[in-house]
């Protein structure tokens, strides 16, 4: 999957907030050593960064555009271009975290206890995923991307849910860590512009969708998917279209 910094940068304030929500969850005075997985462009590194200046930081992330956006932060951070599951770090950290990555990967049943064995005793585990796979933002587009014009080079892109529930995550981790919190927030964005939650998935989930089809037929496929949307969060009378968006967040200490 291609990623694009800009287009993901497009509303990095509504999808940095989960990230500063999760950083002030975590009840660490000062770890001095910290993974972030799946950093991306480095926005919620330095708010790992703010909160712990002496910690030394790692950020891995498998796009080496993010990265490169990262690096101009000018971080005290190392920066690692790899992929989260087949990172294999060679000692514990204190802190693993992870805001908006493990969602795109499968194996959670092995992926979890992993990271959960990467933590330090007395560390933690600090993951969000988006769980927003029911609303019509997504659903409509797994519709779509298996209707009968599309099936055939669309339809193995389709995951519908690649969170699971959260009870699900509790039962992994709680014979493995001495306390485990979980909890969900659904976010309100008013957003503004002409389409803004295409223009939000365009940043991750539909990314993937419009990389598998050639120009013109990406660019048809994404005008069906612009009116499904249309009609799923039409604008209000000030022009703001308001976007639900669920959020799970986990905080497992070691």
């Amino acid at each position: 999957m291609s990623w694009d910094p800009d287009q993901y940068a497009r509303f990095g304030g509504e999808r940095l907030r989960p990230a500063r929500d999760l950083v002030a969850a975590v009840p660490l005075a000062s770890p001095a050593r910290i993974a972030d997985l799946g950093c991306g462009d480095g926005r919620a590194t330095q708010l790992l960064a703010a909160r712990w200046p002496a910690a030394r930081i790692v950020g891995v992330d498998s796009s080496q555009a993010m990265l490169d956006a990262a690096a101009r932060l000018g971080l005290d951070a190392t920066w690692q271009c790899a992929g989260i599951d087949a990172w294999r770090p060679d000692r514990p950290f204190d802190l693993v975290f992870s805001n908006a990555a493990l969602h795109w990967l499968s194996g959670h049943e092995t992926l979890f206890p992993r990271l959960a064995e990467a933590v330090t005793p007395g560390g933690a585990l600090a993951v969000q995923m988006p769980r927003n796979f029911a609303a019509p933002s997504h659903a409509a587009l797994f519709d779509l991307a298996e209707s009968p014009r599309w099936r055939s080079r669309l339809a193995g892109l389709v995951r519908r849910e690649p969170v699971a529930d959260p009870v699900w995550y509790y039962d992994v981790l709680a014979s493995r860590m001495r306390s485990v919190e979980i909890w969900e927030t659904e976010y309100l964005h008013a957003l503004s512009g002409e389409r803004p939650v295409v223009d939000w998935l365009k940043g991750t989930w539909l990314r993937p969708f419009l990389d598998a089809l050639p120009r013109e037929e990406a660019d048809a496929f994404e005008a069906e998917y612009a009116d499904l949307m249309a009609a799923a969060y039409p604008r209000r009378a000030d022009g703001v279209t308001l976007f639900p968006f669920r959020r799970l967040f986990i905080v497992a200490m070691r």
